[in-house]
């Protein structure tokens, strides 16, 4: 592998990386420096706009949520382009979620995505989250 197959994957890796220090780090704007100006969220959340601007107040009502939120990546897989993460997201559960009043609950459910990277930035990201598992914790679901 040469210096700058290295340097594009290192880079890659950082951007990856970064978009996950944003929910431990409670700053939405470490985005900017992950995510293309066209970035895609694929699915885009109930109310999201478009690229990194649409998604940070999705992350802000995560920081609201789960004031100690955490993004705990377990693994990730890569190939030139491209990225596969399992992780796991904890905190507690002290603010407004998805239409659930704040419970107190400490809870633990799991990520996994797929990103698409060009020149160091992400361009696509196709994300499952065990939404299912986080509502049996918090033992109660979403209106509608």
């Amino acid at each position: 592998m040469s210096h700058s197959d290295t340097d594009r994957l290192l880079a890659e890796r950082i951007a990856v990386e970064t978009v996950y220090r944003a929910f431990n780090d409670k700053n939405p704007d470490l985005l900017d420096k992950a995510v293309s100006t066209d970035w895609q969220d694929i699915p885009l959340a109930p109310g999201q706009g478009p690229g990194a601007a649409g998604f940070k107040p999705i992350l802000l009502g995560f920081i609201e949520a789960l004031p100690d939120v955490n993004i705990e990546i377990h693994e990730m897989i890569q190939l030139p382009g491209r990225i596969a993460v399992r992780a796991e997201i904890t905190g507690t559960h002290l603010g407004n979620f998805m239409g659930i009043a704040a419970t107190g609950k400490k809870v633990s459910f799991a990520i996994h995505e797929f990103h698409h990277l060009d020149k160091g930035r992400i361009t696509t990201t196709w994300h499952l989250e065990d939404w299912f598992g986080l509502f049996r914790q918090l033992e109660q679901f979403p209106a509608g």
